[in-house]
């Protein structure tokens, strides 16, 4: 045991915490989120339900029952610690799609006392070998069929491990003992994972969060929010990599004594088929699914679904409303950060207020301030502070004094704060039009877009103008076998918002350009819309 109470014994990590005085201030009022000082959060979510039950299912109808996961994830940790040579803190990279194998290398990597880097299977060469040099990722557990791109990066000391292969040496068919792995007593308050920001732009930044850090997303949002039982399925699109997904996939009903249907692939067109087949009762997916699902709800059953959640994106209440309007389900709006690793604003049931986030989850804290980091009044627009039992903790990145600011977490997002206490989303902090000194909010004229019945998406940028400052322009995909009528969508947004808001510009597009966890790019379209 090092001298200073963690169980690693590589402190890379630990090492590489921001200064005690650059980290958020940290609560813990919730009598649940009072963690022991030694707690592995692996082995606490294997913990408990019977072994015969469903732990996770797939497409094809196979189950693995949490008898059949303890006993794999099990295997896989004496596989890590002995043939492979992991030692507890060591950083193991995963890639590959959502599989239960997936996550059970997860599992196995934490329980084995190392730090898990998952990082998503569309990633590229570069972008690969830029978070294994910030993390100094010396050994990777990879899906056979993701392995191309891992072995194009070249990064210099990594060992790659395949699984899902017919090699001898892969991962699944090496021999191993059949005894349990006895988890390693790594401290609450050692890394477990070490989630890369999605971000658009810049050098991606690791987000270090702590084995209560995992347990302590399940024990806010999904226990008092989502409020999951043990007969719930769970299911969505977000990949393992983004922690959106890692919480609503695994974390979220392995704590509940769940199941969760992995889907490899989960686009809009797959996502109804598989609830209807497998009766998903818990769908975690972004606003364009809801809105791309409404087309083709009638032709499948989702009379299973109770809870629907959203996240990654701010939801539009003409989405909300058009999706309660045909299935009667309430989608629970979420703001969540990988700095704060899962949802921290949100609402469910009665408390859902359509246009608005929510309020602060249970063990939460939040408020709008300004940037002097002054408390704004209620209907004010300002910048949004979070604060509660997950904080922001870069890895060894300058960029730690941006969002961490007087104890608070600094989401980067524009919000106000109604009277009676509910959050309401405006813009990104850096997506605010202002034009001919009018204050424009993007999101805003995008949920005026989106009321339109033919356009099923939308976005809203500035552009610069030598008169204006900037000029709203408004970038949309239609219907397919709709004529793009620019004028036509104008004429509606000024019947719906002020005329200053109404976009001067109309650009039709095929697709909006996203990355790979579907969050939009901005920039590209600001990009486009500077060189017209």
């Amino acid at each position: 045991m090092n001298p200073r109470g963690t169980a690693h014994v590589d402190t890379f990590a630990r090492d590489h915490l921001p200064p005690p005085g650059e980290w958020p201030e940290l609560r813990f009022d919730l009598p649940e989120l009072r963690y022991p000082e030694r707690l592995n959060c692996a082995a606490e979510l294997l913990h408990g339900p019977p072994g015969d039950r469903p732990a996770f299912r797939t497409p094809s109808g196979g189950t693995w029952t949490y008898g059949d996961l303890r006993a794999r994830v099990d295997r896989l940790a004496h596989l890590l610690t002995g043939d492979l040579g992991v030692v507890p803190g060591n950083r193991v990279l995963l890639r590959g799609p959502t599989t239960p194998w997936l996550a059970a290398c997860w599992l196995a990597v934490l329980k084995a006392g190392a730090v898990a880097v998952t990082v998503l299977a569309q990633q590229r060469p570069h972008e690969l070998r830029t978070m294994c040099e910030i993390a100094r990722v010396e050994h990777a557990l990879c899906d056979i069929r993701a392995v191309d791109d891992l072995a194009k990066a070249e990064i210099p000391g990594l060992r790659i491990t395949t699984y899902g292969g017919d090699a001898p040496d892969d991962l699944l068919n090496r021999p191993a003992p059949g005894t349990p792995f006895p988890a390693v007593a790594t401290a609450a308050d050692d890394v477990a994972l070490i989630a890369f920001t999605s971000g658009t732009t810049g050098r991606p930044k690791g987000c270090m969060h702590f084995h209560r850090d995992v347990l302590a997303i399940a024990d806010t949002f999904s226990r008092h929010v989502l409020r999951p039982c043990a007969d719930d399925v769970f299911a969505g699109s977000p990949p393992l990599g983004f922690t959106f997904g890692l919480g609503g996939l695994v974390v979220f009903p392995l704590r509940a004594g769940a199941s969760a249907l992995l889907l490899e692939q989960a686009t809009p067109r797959q996502l109804l088929p598989a609830v209807a087949e497998h009766r998903v009762s818990v769908l975690f997916t972004a606003p364009t699914a809801y809105r791309a699902m409404l087309d083709d709800l009638d032709a499948h059953d989702v009379s299973s679904l109770r809870r629907c959640v959203s996240a990654g994106e701010n939801l539009p209440a003409a989405i909300w409303r058009a999706w309660h309007e045909r299935t009667g389900l309430r989608i629970i709006n979420g703001i969540g950060a990988t700095e704060l690793l899962h949802i921290f604003i949100s609402a469910a049931d009665e408390r859902i207020r359509p246009g608005t986030t929510g309020v602060p989850v249970p063990g939460w804290h939040a408020r709008v301030q300004d940037e002097n980091g002054d408390p704004v009044p209620d209907g004010e627009p300002g910048l949004l502070a979070v604060r509660g039992p997950v904080g922001c903790r870069y890895l060894a990145d300058p960029r730690q004094g941006e969002y961490v600011r007087g104890g608070w977490n600094i989401t980067g997002d524009t919000y106000v704060r109604e009277p009676d206490g509910y959050f309401r989303y405006v813009a990104r902090a850096d997506d605010m039009i202002i034009s001919a000194g009018y204050n424009v909010a993007g999101p805003e004229v995008e949920d005026a877009l989106l009321r339109h019945p033919d356009v099923v998406e939308a976005a809203v940028v500035g552009r610069p103008d030598e008169a204006r400052g900037q000029v709203v322009v408004g970038f949309v995909v239609v219907r397919e076998g709709v004529g793009r009528d620019a004028e036509a969508l104008r004429g509606f947004v000024k019947s719906e918002l002020a005329p200053y808001k109404c976009p001067r510009e109309i650009v039709f597009m095929d697709a909006l350009p996203r990355t790979a966890t579907g969050k939009l790019q901005r920039f590209r379209l600001r990009t486009e819309g500077d060189q017209r």
